[in-house]
């Protein structure tokens, strides 16, 4: 049997939805073959001293039940530990599952780990920072920060608040000025964006696959600048995303590279790194850790 120790964030949408996910998911990692350590919600005060003590046993595997913000924070302290990385999506996109090819069900992707084969993967980082998929710069940020404030909610006058918040926050917030430079660059590229995003690993384009990466090891880091950034702009990206035709738009410039500075004449931005802000001091400098990170994964005929 493979040992394993299993902390979860007990403040994830999905277990609030389904109270019975905390008895069914140990359940389900046992038979499919784990010698389980569980990690109670009373072990520290905060996800971060469980994942402290997760990573204090003995176990090679640590398996984490949470969104893409709280891998992001574990993946952050396994890479200096050596042990082997699990995903249990527990979140709102569950991107980094996506990709890994789990079911998003986590019963079903706690019985899939059973099966899963390890796989390294690159990691991100921006100034000490870490992320798994993608580091947003400007407006995706800051709406996001207000789905967050009315995120338990779950009302339609919530929905409407962060609505009435995003829309404000289009006719209101003003284009960052940036530079952007990379190895091997003649000179810096001067952008004014309302959105930027750093991707660890190329997205896909495909009908229905909307901010997938097939690849997460090709070892560089891709720059989204979109011209543009407003509600039925945002509308007509998204259709043209499901249609598999996104990149085509003349709108959205992407260039690629194993590191990026990006310069700013704020001496702070709030960077939202696979869903979890934070702010940093400029500039940003953006660098990729090929297959610094091992995590288990369903075989490739299962994804």
């Amino acid at each position: 049997m493979r040992r394993a120790v299993l902390v979860m964030n007990g403040r994830a949408g999905t277990l609030s939805a389904r109270p019975e996910l905390p008895q069914l998911i140990p359940q389900a990692l046992r038979s499919a073959g784990f010698d389980l350590t569980i990690i109670a919600e009373d072990a520290a005060p905060d996800m971060q001293g469980r994942v402290e003590a997760a990573i204090a046993t003995d176990a090679p595997v640590v398996i984490v039940g949470g969104g893409d913000g709280t891998i992001r924070s574990v993946a952050a302290r396994l890479g200096e530990s050596g042990k082997v990385l699990a995903v249990l999506p527990l979140g709102t996109l569950n991107l980094l599952a996506r990709d890994l090819g789990m079911p998003l069900d986590p019963v079903e992707a706690a019985l899939a780990l059973g099966r899963a084969t390890e796989r390294r993967i690159d990691v991100g980082e921006v100034n000490g920072e870490v992320f798994l998929c993608q580091s947003v710069i400007g407006l995706p940020n800051t709406i996001n920060r207000y789905r967050e404030l009315h995120r338990r909610e779950k009302t339609w006058r919530s929905l409407l608040k962060v609505f009435i918040a995003a829309f404000r926050t289009l006719l209101r917030q003003r284009p960052h000025r940036l530079m952007v430079n990379a190895p091997g660059w003649h000179k810096p590229w001067r952008i004014w964006t309302r959105a930027l995003s750093v991707v660890n690993n190329d997205y896909e384009e495909g009908t229905g696959r909307m901010f997938h990466r097939p690849s997460l090891d090709g070892g560089a880091l891709h720059l989204y600048v979109s011209r543009r950034f407003s509600i039925g702009w945002s509308a007509k990206m998204l259709l043209a995303m499901a249609l598999g035709i996104w990149k085509r738009s003349r709108e959205i410039e992407i260039v690629s590279g194993p590191a990026f500075t990006i310069r700013s004449r704020r001496r702070r931005l709030r960077v939202m790194n696979d869903g979890e802000a934070c702010i940093l001091e400029t500039p940003l400098q953006y660098a990729i850790h090929p297959r610094a990170l091992t995590v288990l994964a369903p075989p490739e005929a299962e994804r």
